[in-house]
Order: structure tokens, then C-alpha cells, then sequence
């Protein structure tokens, strides 16, 4: 059918004519589904990195018709892949005018819609919902009640004149409400074990009870799930009627590499290019310097001083990339650089940006500053040993060990350290690899520091550091 409001079927007898027929949402998503699946197509765009591990088990789930629980740490894309989920619904979709349900023309289940059409017949008129008001989610938190997911007297409604037992009294809840959609549960353990019960009751046994009135509700919903597996095993958990009822339990997990972390982090960052009174003013962070980032929260992943059971978010690895942006740009709005270039220096911001986002078990108080400080230092190690080849940095060593001294920090221009290429000519080569031929003050200047500080980090070079500035020096 027609996309255009003016082609779609207005009344019943329009809807029949034009041929469309009625679908439970589980097969609408399933033969959606199936068309990516068999174009080689990803079920939806923004999500890396799980292409050979959730994906398959997603798509299986999906074919099978199954209602799906996700079960992973913070910050695992669990909540976008659900909500993704719309865009294998069919973009429109006809109901009975007026209906608070989402009621389906050819079988209505609200009283609502059951009289208009027994007293309208073919003359019933018809409403068209977007795929996207077809999703209800909800946050699991121990004072959900019943009434928020099933629904409650309208007291509203019997003040109007309207028995309690009529059905018209009712105020659906936000499962009947999303009625031939998809639903959405996040964080299900923290969920009231009552609460459970009612939410299995009107998804497995379509009997609905509210203040005494018991109703027959049909629904015709997709469930979806997420839940952190230590809450799923210990703070919480699920009843074993409702575990059942999903067909489905998929294990998510954080980046496997490197790259990986990169690609999600440069996705999800926002960029910081500014216009100021004397001009535009543009940001690079170096691919070496995002590799640092990314570096920075795999090793906190698997680092003892970090409590591991709350997870290490692929959001500090966004939010730490902003704030190193965002430091370089206040260096240069000071300095009155137009082009910047991120810098071994703006890694201090990153503490600030990464204390809210780890939990740091320590036994001693005021060690998180320390154990950041080495995090840092380890993903800049890292970075360094895997990409600057050591047969470049050993002419760079000797010249030091001559005499040579190298100052850097936040105080020190681009331009000045861009210079000690040409006072230290062993730099050139290492710097070229990093910038890849790029030849700016601002490149040349970060690959600069950055090679200095991984060869101090090796332990090749000694280093003084007072504040924001230091001095590079030879060993001997």
C-alpha cells in the first residue's frame, strides 16, 4: 500500500478492498527479518562488534518468533537493539479509530472498538499508527506497580456515570497500550517478584484482573528484556514462570578489540570544531591518541583494582575521547591555534571524565588518582610499543644520551615541539609514522610528545615533571 495519508484506507471497507491483511507482530518482525537476512543486510546500522557473536543468535530469535532477553553489563547496546527492533515492523499499521490499543480492524478486543464496528460495519473508521509509536519500554524499578504495566480504574471515568464494571472504566496500562507492538523491560530483575506475576499473567494467560473486574485481553505483544547478570543472579531475580517465557536468552559483551572500541567511540562522540570571534577553530585527535583511549578501557576491564561486576562501559571510552577533544580545544582557544591536535598532555583530562564511569577498589584511601594515573600510562605504553617500530626510536635514544633536552606540557606551543624535529632529525622518522606524512605544526608537534613519552614510559628516557610542563632528558 501506499505510504501517502491520501492512498491509505480510511474506513473498514477501504481496508478490506485494498487487499491488506492482518499479521501477528512476532511474523511482521520475523518476514522483515527474514528479507535482511537473505540480502546479506544487518538487521539495523549502529551496533559494532557483534556481528559474529549476538547477531546470529539475534536473527535465530527473531526467525524463531521468540520474546528475547538480553543479558550483559552497562553499556553493551542492549536497550539500542531493542529499540532498533521497530524498523522490522511494517512502517504503517491500520487501527480502529480511536482505540487506546492499538485494536486490529479485522479482530478488536477492546469494548471500544468491538461496538464501533458491530454498530458501523464496513463504515468504521480507520487510523494508521507509525512503526515507531508501536514500542513501550519501561525501567524496571522496584515501585512499578500493576496499574503502570496493566492498568487501573479511571476514577475519572466512574465519576462520569459509568459503573465499575463496565470496561470503559478501565485505563490501560503500558503493555495493553502497546498491543501488536513490541515491549520492552529494562533492568527485569529489579521488577517486583508480584509484579512479575501480573506481567506473565497478561502475556502467557491474556486474563486480566483489575479491582476485582476480570477481563479477557488477547494481546498480541512482543516481549523484549534486559538484565544485568549480577542482578540477574544475585541482587534480583527472575520468577521461573516469566525465565520461561522467553524463548531466547542472548549474552551480550563489550568489545573484543581494540578497533573495535575505536569505531563505536568515533560513532557515538560528539564532535567539538567551534567558531569563535577570530575564526573557526577545528580538533583531530590522532588515530595513536584514540587507539591510547580505547587502549585505556580495555586494560581497566581487566585491571584488579577495578570492580569488574559493575562493568567498564563503552561510554567512558566516548566520554573519554570527548574530554581529550575538549582539552585540546581549550589549549588552543588559549594559545590561539586554529587547526589542534590532541596531545599526550590532554590525557589528564581523562581522570575527571573516567571516575564517574569505573568503580576503583582500592584498600587504601586515595589511591584512585594513582591507579588512574597508571591505567593512563599503561594504554599510552601500550599504544607506543605496537605502533612506533623500535629500530626508529634507537637513533632518537642516542641523541638524548648526547645531550639532548626536550620540554612539553600544556605551556609548550605546537610550533616549539614540531621544532625539536629539527633539532633531534632521529625524530623524523618515528613522528612520520605516527602522522602519516602529514607536515602541520600542530601533527607534528603531538607525534613529537607522544614519541617521548612512550620511550620515558619504556624506560629509555628520564622525565621531569612539575605541573603542567616536563622536560625530556637522556638516562645517563
Amino acid at each position: 500500500m501506499s505510504e501517502t495519508a491520501s492512498d491509505r484506507a480510511a474506513t473498514m471497507g477501504e481496508l478490506k478492498a485494498s487487499g491488506w491483511i492482518s499479521r501477528p507482530v512476532k511474523q511482521e518482525v520475523r518476514e522483515h527479518a527474514i528479507e535482511k537476512v537473505a540480502a546479506g543486510e544487518p538487521l539495523f546500522a549502529g551496533v559494532a562488534g557483534y556481528e559474529n557473536t549476538v547477531m546470529p543468535q539475534l536473527e535465530n530469535a527473531l526467525l524463531a518468533g521468540h520474546d528475547v532477553i538480553f543479558l550483559g553489563e552497562r553499556g553493551q547496546a542492549k536497550t539500542r537493539m531493542i529499540r532498533s527492533l521497530t524498523n522490522l515492523l511494517d512502517e504503517w499499521m491500520p487501527i480502529i479509530a480511536g482505540s487506546e490499543i492499538n485494536d486490529d480492524p479485522y479482530a478488536p478486543v477492546s469494548k471500544h472498538a468491538r461496538d464501533l464496528v458491530e454498530e458501523l460495519g464496513d463504515d468504521t473508521p480507520i487510523s494508521w499508527v507509525h512503526r515507531s509509536n508501536r514500542y513501550g519500554e519501561k525501567l524496571a524499578t522496584p515501585d512499578t506497580s500493576i496499574a503502570d504495566l496493566i492498568g487501573e480504574v479511571d476514577p475519572i471515568k466512574v465519576a462520569e456515570g459509568r459503573y465499575l464494571s463496565d470496561e470503559l472504566t478501565l485505563h490501560y496500562g503500558m503493555v495493553p497500550r502497546t498491543n501488536r507492538g513490541i515491549f520492552a523491560m529494562n533492568e527485569l530483575p529489579d521488577l517486583a517478584e508480584r509484579i512479575q506475576v501480573g506481567l506473565l499473567n497478561v502475556l502467557e494467560e491474556r486474563d486480566v484482573q483489575i479491582r476485582g473486574y476480570k477481563i479477557r485481553l488477547p494481546l498480541d505483544v512482543m516481549l523484549m528484556a534486559s538484565a544485568n547478570p549480577e542482578d540477574y543472579t544475585n541482587r534480583g531475580r527472575i520468577i521461573t514462570p516469566l525465565k520461561d517465557r522467553f524463548g531466547s536468552q542472548i549474552r551480550t559483551h563489550y568489545p573484543l578489540d581494540v578497533q573495535t572500541e575505536v569505531e563505536i567511540m568515533l560513532q557515538e562522540a560528539v564532535p567539538l570544531d567551534v567558531t569563535t570571534s577570530a575564526g573557526r577553530i577545528t580538533v583531530d585527535v590522532p588515530d595513536y591518541l584514540c587507539d591510547v583511549v580505547a587502549t585505556f578501557s580495555h586494560l581497566a576491564r581487566s585491571s584488579n583494582h577495578v570492580n569488574q561486576r559493575s562493568g567498564v562501559s563503552v561510554r567512558l571510552s566516548v566520554a573519554n575521547y570527548e574530554a581529550l577533544a575538549a582539552n585540546a580545544l581549550r589549549r588552543g582557544l588559549r594559545s590561539g591555534e586554529q587547526n589542534v591536535v590532541a596531545r599526550v598532555d590532554d590525557l589528564e583530562a581523562l581522570a575527571a571524565s573516567s571516575m564517574g564511569k569505573i568503580e576503583i577498589e582500592s584498600l587504601e584511601e586515595g589511591r584512585e588518582g594513582a591507579i588512574m594515573e597508571n591505567l593512563i600510562k599503561g594504554a599510552v605504553l601500550t599504544v607506543f610499543k605496537d605502533t612506533v617500530p623500535p629500530e626508529q626510536t634507537r637513533a632518537v635514544v642516542d641523541a638524548f644520551e648526547d645531550g639532548a633536552v626536550a620540554h612539553a606540557g600544556e605551556g609548550v606551543t605546537s610550533e616549539e615541539l614540531a621544532h625539536l624535529v629539527d633539532e633531534v632529525d632521529a625524530l623524523r622518522a618515528p613522528v612520520a609514522v605516527l602522522t602519516g606524512g602529514v607536515e602541520s605544526p600542530a601533527a607534528v608537534g603531538a607525534a613529537v610528545e607522544f614519541v617521548l613519552e612512550g620511550l620515558h614510559l619504556s624506560k629509555r628516557l628520564n622525565k621531569d615533571a612539575s605541573g603542567p610542563s616536563a622536560t625530556y632528558r637522556g638516562r645517563t
